[in-house]
């Protein structure tokens, strides 16, 4: 079977293992970590463990800034010149970033074909359709049933976050002062999830104690699968790859998955989510 002519481009929030993206030659631009005076590329200047410690000392507190769209031109004029004759890019949640935009104007800037996919979520959500696209592409499939399986993967996808503390996800600005000054008062352990409809995160659940709620994070998510015979699952991690292991243990007891995978979160997820979170990503077919 020929070699596909179509490269397919990511963002650095898919948190995928450098394996696949090797093997599949998946193109990762990354997004930007400020901190104070100094901005770093994800997961090239700044490394996740390195992140977190900084994280749990540093008085100064990071944000983020999304791929310039000279970051895509330049990437999008790259692969033209090594022979693709049509990209596919697959972004971070539209209505959590305005990386998806930045694709979108610098696909307007070059002479190739250039397909714009929001995945909806962060992480592993993108990740996952990601593999998809690259393995049916790898399978000879064109474009337009690319971007239909893509579309199919998304619908199926199951994830839950679970925070050690709400107050990264309010140092992040990703929620109002009323909600972090409530939490911080209960001691809550949230668990949100993406809806995959609106690329938005939803509160799920909030327990007092950290067993409690990855208990009730874990059962949850085995909940919503689905029983399908074909189950993708990964599991995430804030630095914290002990009980990671125990997570994977426990999804391949339970669920006999086709696929895991196991990764920490990178820096600018882990701005929101913070040190000691946890994540299930996955979805079920026939």
């Amino acid at each position: 079977m020929p070699e596909s002519k179509t490269a397919i481009v990511t963002d650095s929030t898919c948190d995928l293992p450098e394996v696949y993206v090797s093997q599949y030659n998946i193109t990762v631009v990354p997004t930007y970590v400020v901190w104070g005076d100094e901005v770093m590329r994800d997961r090239i200047d700044i490394q996740p463990v390195e992140f977190y410690e900084r994280l749990a000392s540093d008085p100064v507190y990071p944000s983020s800034s999304c791929p310039t769209p000279d970051d895509f031109v330049q990437t999008f004029t790259r692969l033209k010149s090594e022979g693709a004759e049509d990209i596919l890019v697959l972004t971070v949640s539209g209505a959590m970033s305005a990386t998806y935009d930045t694709a979108i104007q610098a696909s307007s800037m070059v002479d190739i074909p250039v397909h714009v996919v929001d995945s909806r979520g962060p992480t592993m959500t993108l990740g996952w359709q990601v593999l998809a696209a690259a393995r049916a592409l790898e399978a000879g499939k064109p474009v337009k049933a690319v971007l239909d399986r893509i579309d199919q993967v998304r619908k199926k996808l199951v994830q839950l976050v679970f925070m050690d503390s709400i107050e990264y996800l309010y140092k992040g600005g990703r929620i109002g002062m009323a909600t972090n000054l409530l939490s911080s008062a209960l001691k809550i352990k949230p668990v949100i999830q993406i809806n995959h409809e609106t690329g938005l995160v939803e509160s799920l659940l909030k327990v007092r104690t950290r067993t409690k709620a990855v208990e009730a994070f874990y059962q949850e998510f085995l909940k919503r699968i689905g029983d399908g015979p074909v189950k993708r699952v990964a599991v995430l991690h804030g630095n914290v790859s002990d009980e990671a292991q125990e997570l994977i243990e426990r999804v391949k007891k339970d669920l006999n998955p086709t696929e895991i995978i196991s990764n920490i979160t990178g820096p600018v997820l882990g701005i929101n989510t913070g040190p000691r979170a946890l994540a299930l990503c996955g979805y079920s077919e026939e």
